[in-house]
């Protein structure tokens, strides 16, 4: 496949990335409202049993869904950095290739315990469980994006260094990036800073791979 068709498929994907994004925020940030704190097992149980079907197809669309898309990104942004920071580029491209395993592995392990724990007919069981579901996940990826911290940061600094990108799009990847890294402490600040900050940074990279599909080479 040519180059240039490599870089308009990933930045397709990388703005759906972003689509993905904006989804998931309003529907687990507005439209569902998940029993707060002091809510009995058996009120946890019977909101994810109600919404079984919805939070496993959401599950599946943000995480595996995302992942697969996201290894194309990988593949495209490796292929436009390789000729000017070869070396670079390969570290980055490892961490984002291991940023697509970590959110694919999440989405599925969240989406197994969910429909082990549906099936169970003690609440107070299913909802340990499931805590441990979402310790698993959170760990992986939910709640943690160092991975995907570095991977972006790796990006812009090689971007910065060899005029890849425009500057404005360079420290906005920074940006994401080390709020990506900052989520190693446990303050939700750096993980909603992560997550919107990146809506803009996968939605605008995306639009210059589309527009500019030729990739510049420093002499």
């Amino acid at each position: 496949m040519e180059i240039k068709s490599i870089q308009k498929i990933g930045g397709i994907c990388a703005i759906l990335e972003g689509l993905i994004y904006i989804v998931a925020f309003i529907i687990y940030g507005g439209v569902f409202v998940y029993p707060g704190t002091g809510a009995t097992a058996a009120e946890e149980f019977n909101f994810l049993s109600n919404n079984y079907m919805t939070l496993s197809i959401l599950n599946f669309t943000s995480y595996v869904l995302f992942g697969i898309l996201l290894a194309v990104v990988v593949v495209a942004i490796h292929e436009r950095l390789k000729k000017n920071a070869p070396n670079v580029s390969k570290l980055a491209f490892i961490f984002g290739v291991i940023w697509v395993g970590l959110v694919m592995a999440s989405g599925m392990i969240s989406n197994i315990g969910l429909h082990t724990i549906i099936g169970s007919a003690d609440p107070e069981e299913a909802m340990q469980i499931w805590s441990s579901v979402s310790i698993v996940t959170e760990g992986l990826g939910g709640g943690n994006e160092i991975v995907g911290g570095l991977w972006v940061l790796l990006i812009s600094c090689i971007s910065l260094q060899e005029k890849l990108f425009s500057k404005p799009l360079i420290f906005l990847g920074m940006l994401v990036g080390i709020a990506g890294i900052l989520t190693v402490y446990p303050l939700d600040i750096f993980t909603e800073i992560f997550g919107s900050t990146q809506i803009i940074w996968f939605v605008w990279i995306g639009a210059v791979m589309i527009r500019k599909p030729e990739v510049p080479v420093k002499n």
